[in-house]
């Protein structure tokens, strides 16, 4: 099926590899941008968001990468200021990011893609971890 999903993944982590793996799951071949190697545009990532609905600061990643380091942790640091520092280490750019036409997500947890999803999953899926998130019937697992 042809749909404009675009997820900014991480093939190193598994909740991207999760969500990625979800969107197929429902027949869907996303564009997939691994952000580490063709990072978003400033405009681009202002753009998502605002979309999101979500803070600079939400969307920072602190495991494993230079956060500390940067000084991030200081509330005193303007928007800018943080999208600057995620322009300068794209790996402070927590994953993944989802953009749909039903919205755009930080989809953590990875089931967070389902709600982003137009169209229903075509069997079953279980997360890297055995999780269970969706039944044999496509529906959402409780």
């Amino acid at each position: 099926m042809t749909c404009d999903i675009v997820i900014y993944h991480n093939p190193a982590c598994g909740t991207s590899r999760n969500a990625l793996a979800m969107i197929r799951n429902a027949g869907i071949e996303p564009h997939v941008i691994e952000y580490l190697k063709t990072p978003p545009s400033r405009a681009m990532l202002e753009s998502l968001l605002a979309r999101a609905g979500i803070s600079p600061r939400d969307l920072l990643r602190d495991k494993g990468t230079p956060f500390t380091e940067l000084g991030l942790d200081d509330p005193a640091l303007s928007d800018a200021q943080l999208i600057d520092a995620m322009m300068d280490h794209p790996i402070l750019i927590n994953r993944p990011l989802v953009a749909s036409p039903l919205g755009v997500k930080l989809c953590r947890p990875s089931e967070e893609v389902l709600d982003l999803i137009p169209t229903e999953q075509r069997g079953a899926f279980a997360k890297e971890d055995g999780e269970q998130v969706v039944d044999a019937a496509g529906k959402r697992a409780l």
